[in-house]
């Protein structure tokens, strides 16, 4: 029984069409998981948004949950890889709706700590909940034994990416946003 193309194996033959002489193999694994991302992202968005909460603030959120004490605006631009302006903004709109709570260190009166609230940290658990259900589902047709081949290749494909000392070996020769679908 032969399968449909998906989409990334369209393009790819489209590309082979156009320029032959490219080898686009990269492609196959590149593409889809840029194109599972957007997928993914878009099929989990709705786990939080009966929550009110957007993708962003959702990671807040769970990074806040996760360490299970209170943490410094700077410690949570790294925890969740946002710029400190953005967390600031974040952290303004959660701390309005009654999510989080700001206080003044003690040791240190020019820094502030952030925690959840009692109604924040019920309103991540609900999320993250309804997050990871909608997470198993979503995997649900792979077995087991492919999601654990799949989670040690991408495991192993991110250590090679975050381990790399110098971020322009990984773009040698891209000119386009590496975010963009590569079709």
């Amino acid at each position: 029984m032969k399968r449909t193309p998906d989409l990334i194996e369209t393009a790819r033959s489209q590309w082979q069409e156009a320029r032959p002489d490219l080898d686009t193999t990269s492609i196959d694994v590149i593409g889809r998981i840029l194109r599972a991302a957007v997928v993914l992202r878009q099929r989990l968005d709705a786990a939080f948004a009966d929550e009110g909460l957007n993708r962003a603030e959702f990671d807040l959120l769970c990074a806040l949950r996760r360490t299970g004490a209170p943490v410094t605006p700077g410690r949570l631009s790294e925890l969740t890889v946002s710029s400190g302006a953005a967390t600031t903004k974040r952290v303004h709109q959660l701390t309005e709706r009654g999510l989080l709570e700001r206080t003044t260190d003690e040791r240190d009166r020019r820094s502030a700590r952030i925690l959840l609230t009692e109604h924040g940290r019920e309103v991540i658990d609900r999320a993250f909940t309804r997050n990871i259900e909608a997470e198993k589902h979503l995997l649900s047709a792979l077995s087991s034994r492919r999601r654990e081949s799949l989670a040690g290749g991408l495991a192993d494909l991110l250590r090679t990416l975050e381990g790399s000392s110098d971020p322009a070996s990984l773009t040698a020769g891209v000119r386009d946003d590496p975010t963009t679908d590569e079709g």
